[in-house]
């Protein structure tokens, strides 16, 4: 009882996108066991498939078959969660998360839908590197001059982004074409997303409704969209004194919750100015 427990209390600890990291690997064992039944959760190639599995839009971007497969995909969601979730809400990278699924799959379905010559014929798609092609892609299109320490030396995000999309077009020629489709489905909405996020629109939000329709789980906000008043004497609801006395992360979180409540123009000249300074 004791093991359950603490098994428990550290799977609550988890943030949003660990618990998915989670969830992989137990899919990953799962399909050990019991591979032929998880088909049904495959993403087939083709629309009219499609419709006697709908779920699989989704439920394909947690089936992993290939150990090297999974592991890499689970460590560049671990490094770009912690980036992510720095500065960003989990709200919102389940929104990325899913949403970078959901693309990736749509043009799968399309590139074999219109060029099966090409791409050929009754084929599945598995694997999370559509969600998290999003969720890089969408750093790097945010905070494109944030650099990251590769051993001896730094490279901006934007580079990086740049060589993944890359490698992915030429990956079309390759043996794994529907999966580098995949992942340009993932960049392009991660891309979107975030050009969308810096002119103030958060395109997540009708997802986010329609997954609260659907679901127990409550990524919702607190209460209708209101407009609200902008109170220059406060931010985010605190006194300017005790929002000063905030470290920078504290502040982020407090002003991307103003927006998740209220919206990016709820925001105050000053607050947008500290969210653009902080971003870069």
């Amino acid at each position: 009882m004791n093991l359950y427990n603490d098994v428990k209390y550290k799977l609550a600890r988890l943030n949003v996108l660990e618990k998915i990291i989670a969830t992989n690997l137990v899919v990953f064992i799962l399909g050990i066991i019991i591979r032929r039944y998880l088909v049904w959760f495959e993403l087939p190639s083709d629309f009219n498939h499609l419709i006697t599995r709908p779920w699989s839009i989704v439920t394909y971007s947690f089936l992993h078959y290939d150990f090297l497969h999974m592991l890499f995909n689970m460590l560049w969601l671990y490094v770009i969660g912690l980036m992510f979730l720095n500065l960003f809400s989990s709200k919102m990278a389940i929104n990325i998360y899913f949403l970078g699924a959901i693309s990736g799959g749509l043009l799968f379905l399309l590139g074999y839908s219109l060029f099966p010559s090409f791409f050929g014929t009754n084929s599945s798609l598995v694997g999370a590197s559509a969600a998290i092609r999003a969720l890089l892609i969408f750093m790097c299109v945010y905070i494109p001059n944030q650099e990251v320490r590769f051993f001896t030396f730094s490279i901006k995000l934007m580079y990086i982004g740049l060589a993944i999309v890359v490698l992915d077009v030429f990956g079309l020629f390759g043996w794994n074409a529907g999966g580098n489709l995949a992942h340009l489905g993932g960049a392009v909405l991660g891309y979107f997303y975030a050009k969308q996020l810096i002119k103030g629109n958060d395109i997540g939000r009708g997802f986010e409704s329609i997954v609260n329709i659907f679901s127990n789980i409550k990524f919702s906000r607190k209460g209708p969209l209101k407009t609200v008043h902008k109170n220059k004497s406060k931010v985010g609801g605190y006194t300017k004194a005790d929002f000063n006395e905030f470290n920078t992360q504290k502040k982020i979180d407090v002003i991307l919750d103003k927006i998740s409540k209220s919206g990016y123009d709820s925001l105050t000249a000053e607050e947008k100015e500290f969210l653009f300074r902080a971003g870069k």
